[in-house]
């Protein structure tokens, strides 16, 4: 019988409660807050990007076309993805302490990104990686 039970609970959904699905509902509403901005291309300066974006379930796929300098308003959902996911990583060597050489990130490199023209109080809409790379000599 506990044999049963056990393989039945984990064939069982966990529960969504009330608390998510009232939460999920006022991270769609915020997220659907229209914020005015300018976007930025970096990798393509002049040119324009176009793009699918979908976050939520049940929401409709939407398309944005973008040209780069341009003032527009946009959902912050949007902005927010513009801004953390526009970047690819440069690898980079490093040599650890026990000699062994180890990759990691040395750097960032922004494809994109969209700067605000409106007070927001999220951090979450801040850049991810600088345009400033600091060189050190040894």
């Amino acid at each position: 019988m506990e044999h049963q039970e056990v393989a039945k609970n984990l064939t069982q959904k966990p529960a969504i409660t009330p608390k998510k699905k009232l939460d999920i509902a006022s991270m769609r509403a915020k997220d659907r807050e229209p914020v005015k901005g300018i976007f930025r291309f970096y990798e393509s300066p002049g040119g324009c990007m176009e793009f699918s974006y979908k976050c939520y379930k049940g929401d409709q796929i939407e398309r944005f076309n973008l040209q780069d300098g341009e003032v527009c308003t946009i959902p912050l959902g949007v902005a927010k993805h513009l801004n953390k996911n526009g970047w690819y990583p440069v690898h980079a060597y490093r040599v650890e302490d026990n000699g062994k050489a180890s990759m990691h990130i040395g750097k960032k490199v922004r494809r994109f990104g969209f700067q605000s023209l409106e007070f927001v109080d999220i951090e979450d809409l801040s850049p991810v990686g600088s345009g400033i790379e600091i060189v050190t000599m040894i």
